[in-house]
C-alpha cells in the first residue's frame, strides 16, 4: 500500500507554489473545505483563474491534506 501512497504524493504533488490569489481559498479548502461553494470558484475565475487552474490546484491541496492527515493517523497508531 505504501508504493500507492507514494504514487499518489508524487501525482499530486504541486508543480510550484499557488498564485498568492487563490491561497485563501486553498486554505479554506484544506482546513474547512466543507464550506466552499460555487461563489468562491467563481471568485477565482473572476479573478483570472481557469477552471483547469482551479481544479488542478483543489486537487492537490485536498490530497496533501488528506496524506498529512492519514500520516498523523498512522503514527498514533504505530506509537
Amino acid at each position: 500500500m505504501s508504493g500507492s501512497l507514494d504514487e499518489l504524493r508524487a501525482v499530486a504533488a504541486p508543480r510550484g507554489p499557488a498564485p498568492d490569489a487563490m491561497r485563501p481559498y486553498l486554505e479554506k479548502v484544506r482546513t474547512r473545505a466543507f464550506s466552499v461553494t460555487d461563489a468562491d470558484v467563481d471568485a477565482l475565475k473572476a479573478a483570472g483563474f481557469s477552471e483547469d487552474e482551479i481544479f488542478e490546484q483543489t486537487v492537490s491541496v485536498a490530497v496533501a491534506e488528506g496524506l498529512r492527515r492519514l500520516d498523523a493517523a498512522s503514527r498514533i497508531l504505530a506509537g
